[in-house]
């Protein structure tokens, strides 16, 4: 299977004519000299794995910390934020409504939002939203934990269609709520609803496919790439299920039983091989994807992340362990063996994400960090108080911007670009 840790450049170069490969070649050196930046459009980044190309960003502050270019509430949840064409999307709830907002990316002006009724969700937790939206060319898709899923368009907030997929499909709602992210698949949306998925014509709204009315898990469903047909990687209650996104066909699943059910991370792809992490004790699992049902590697206790995924890179995974009422430690796992190579204490249920080789991380406290992802230590270029209250909600960066959000939905955004710092 393809490692999508190499990202796309390196199979397209192989691939190329002469020609084209030296022209290639130095529009990546200059690019990469200059700075690159990219929109985070879908739930975990532009490679649906917690990676974004971007670079040319700082990652050293002055001692008064990074700018806060704006400040924005937008309710509360836990949803994560998008960021296309120069707008950010949230959701957020309040007043007995699920909201969500359109803000300008670099201002934080609101262009536009919609509201409509919904249950908080107080089970255990103070609720609120939990789902992330998913941008794609000139729309904008949302599923509620009640199975409430709209399309937008994404510049006016317009509503091109909208459909009650849980009332029309007879699906239950796990404890939870649903909590995935849509994933586009051609002309579907492939949403974590059922035993193994549930799939909507994007144009229409109209249910394409279905699975079996068991408790879905919370997981966005993640793609699999390089192989003889394409997949798609679902959490259920009962473990981690591969299907045909074209279909819903069941491929292969690993038996996980994570206790209440709570498959929440987001399986990790690194080559032929799947990581797999998640709380309640349950720890880690490296699994050979070249078998089916693909054979355990090893299995752990090394790291339990209960809500965020972790990053790969370059053979490690970084990654929050314990559960929300715990003070847990940032980790650095070796992907191939299972050994922990360090661990940050009293990191708490925040997250992480990877940009141009270095570490951004949120604790669950509203610390942001930024830190070379290196197995040798854990040490931070760049630290800063940004947030208060409960943050579980993992950091955006897009065009040069970090993004937090915590639990009351205030949005903070960090302004990270070259020239901006250094005139501060």
């Amino acid at each position: 299977m393809k490692n999508l840790d190499t990202g796309p450049f390196a199979a397209n170069f192989l691939r190329m004519g002469e020609f084209r490969s030296i022209t290639v070649l130095a529009t990546f050196l200059a690019s990469s000299l200059l700075g690159r930046a990219d929109d985070w459009p879908v739930y975990r980044g532009p490679q649906h794995n917690g990676v974004t190309a971007e670079s040319g960003w700082t990652q050293q502050w002055p001692d008064q910390g990074p700018k806060i270019a704006w400040k924005a509430t937008v309710g509360l949840g836990f949803s994560s934020m998008v960021v296309g064409g120069g707008r950010l999307y949230s959701v957020g709830h309040a007043n007995e409504a699920d909201t969500i907002y359109c803000l300008n990316a670099e201002t934080g002006k609101e262009i536009w939002k919609h509201s409509y009724p919904a249950d908080i969700g107080a089970k255990y937790y103070e609720g609120g939203t939990t789902g992330t939206p998913t941008i794609e060319g000139d729309r904008v898709y949302w599923l509620s934990k009640w199975g409430d899923l709209f399309a937008f368009e994404a510049a006016t907030g317009k509503i091109l269609w909208n459909s009650q997929v849980q009332k029309e499909t007879g699906i239950r709602v796990p404890d939870w709520g649903f909590t995935g992210a849509p994933f586009i698949f051609k002309d579907l949306l492939i949403l974590n609803m059922g035993e193994t998925g549930v799939a909507i014509n994007k144009n229409t709204g109209k249910v394409a496919w279905r699975s079996a009315d068991k408790n879905a898990g919370y997981s966005t469903p993640v793609p699999l790439a390089g192989g003889a047909e394409p997949l798609v990687v679902l959490g259920s209650a009962q473990g981690y299920v591969a299907v045909n996104p074209a279909t819903g066909k069941e491929v292969w699943r690993i038996k996980w039983l994570t206790e209440y059910g709570v498959n929440a991370a987001d399986p990790i792809v690194a080559g032929d091989k799947l990581f797999i992490s998640t709380g309640y004790g349950k720890g880690a699992g490296l699994f050979d994807l070249t078998q089916n049902p693909p054979k355990s590697v090893w299995t752990s206790k090394v790291l339990r992340t209960q809500l965020n995924p972790g990053v790969l890179f370059e053979g490690h995974v970084y990654a929050m362990d314990g559960d929300t009422g715990d003070k847990g430690p940032f980790k650095c796992v070796e992907v191939a063996t299972g050994k922990e190579k360090w661990a940050e204490r009293g990191f708490g249920t925040g997250g992480v994400i990877l940009a141009d080789g270095k570490l951004v991380a949120l604790s669950a406290s509203g610390e942001l960090f930024v830190a070379p992802a290196s197995p040798e230590r854990f040490k931070p270029s760049a630290r800063a108080q940004v947030l208060g209250g409960k943050c579980w909600t993992a950091p955006v960066l897009a065009n040069g911007r970090i993004y937090c959000r915590n639990s009351r939905g205030e949005i903070v955004c960090v302004d990270v670009r070259k020239e901006t710092v250094a005139a501060k």
